[in-house]
């Protein structure tokens, strides 16, 4: 009989793996499970909570509550059953959740539809990021919207989650400009998963010409594209490059003073994660930092974020950044920092090179 140490090898060498991201949406919850089994009837009263809540909210809007009311009672119910139960027990109830007719009211919200769908195939992707930034290219998309849509928009784009993503964009762009500042014309930055690079217009030193070369690295070549044509002129190379491809060895890339992960490591197994990581340590230059982040157990509405949203992540407390960061800096000259952001929904991690 397997303990838990050997069943947990066992289920990392079965991880199922997207092709070129690593991102593996349907194995998230699965690669974070805790191995002992679910208490005698938790199923049961789950399902009945559930219900109940679902029930609620359905009735709530069929009445004309004012939807922030209705969403705010909402997400708070599906974090407490996400955290309180078995994580077997949470996989079952999700697809309930998602089937439930309460979606049909919440997927008029233009932001949690296009989660739920996907249609760029993948979760978290850049068009996703453009309606919580509230870009101009969203702006038809959520005016097209039922009103009850864009009221659910008004909430779900300034829920904590939310919040904090436009605060880690703006964490990058400072980054960049203090790392920028040192070396004004000759620093180089790498960033991977880039998405649309939104925390680029806020780089003071990609306006005044203080970075040499930007690469920008993304596997959706929407986001490439898109990279391209909007920074064309500037020290911007959008790239196309997967996980994969640099783990293996495809992407030439040279050497940064900067290397940064925003929003990629949320789907990454630990040994994926620390394999990336002791990556971008060998890209940086001596004396250069690599930053990568991660939604943590403290999201408030993680649960809605599973279930209406269909947005599964692996969420990581400082302690399990660290132990990350530790395990991929050993035998090396470096120093490691984490921190939360302001509503500690997001963990960050800066490992500095020393040598």
């Amino acid at each position: 009989m397997l303990n838990a140490r050997s069943r947990g090898l066992e289920m990392a060498r079965s991880l199922v793996l997207d092709g070129e991201s690593l991102v593996a949406p349907g194995e998230i919850r699965r690669a974070a499970r805790r191995f002992a089994a679910p208490k005698p009837g938790e199923l049961v009263v789950a399902k009945a909570e559930l219900a109940l809540s679902l029930d609620v909210s359905m009735r709530q809007f069929k009445s004309g509550v004012e939807p922030g009311v209705i969403i705010e009672r909402l997400t708070d119910a599906l974090h407490q059953l996400r955290r309180r139960f078995h994580a077997d027990v949470w996989d079952v109830i999700v697809p309930i959740a998602q089937s439930h007719p309460v979606a049909h009211y919440l997927h008029q919200d233009p932001l949690t539809r296009w989660s739920f769908e996907k249609p760029r195939g993948y979760s978290g992707d850049a068009r996703l990021l453009d309606f919580i930034y509230g870009r101009p290219e969203i702006e038809d998309a959520v005016a097209s919207s039922s009103h009850l849509g864009r009221s659910i928009y008004a909430y779900t784009r300034n829920a904590s989650s939310s919040v904090a993503v436009r605060e880690r964009r703006d964490i990058l762009a400072r980054r960049v400009d203090q790392i920028a500042s040192v070396q004004p014309g000759s620093t180089e930055i790498l960033a991977i998963a880039s998405g649309h690079l939104r925390e680029g217009p806020l780089s003071r030193a990609l306006g005044t010409g203080s970075i040499k070369r930007w690469v920008a690295l993304d596997q959706d070549p929407m986001s490439v594209g898109t990279v391209a044509r909007d920074f064309a002129g500037t020290s911007v190379e959008a790239v196309n490059g997967s996980v994969k491809s640099l783990l293996g060895g495809r992407q030439a890339l040279g050497m940064f003073d900067f290397v940064y992960a925003a929003g990629l490591y949320d789907y990454l197994p630990d040994a994926v994660a620390i394999k990336l990581t002791r990556k971008c340590l060998g890209m940086l230059k001596p004396g250069g930092t690599f930053l990568f982040a991660n939604f943590s157990p403290e999201t408030d509405v993680d649960g809605y974020m599973e279930t209406f949203m269909n947005w599964a992540l692996l969420l990581r407390s400082e302690r399990e950044m660290d132990s990350i960061a530790h395990e991929s800096v050993r035998g090396t000259d470096a120093e490691v920092s984490v921190w939360s952001g302001s509503n500690r929904s997001i963990v960050y991690c800066e490992i500095e090179r020393k040598s």
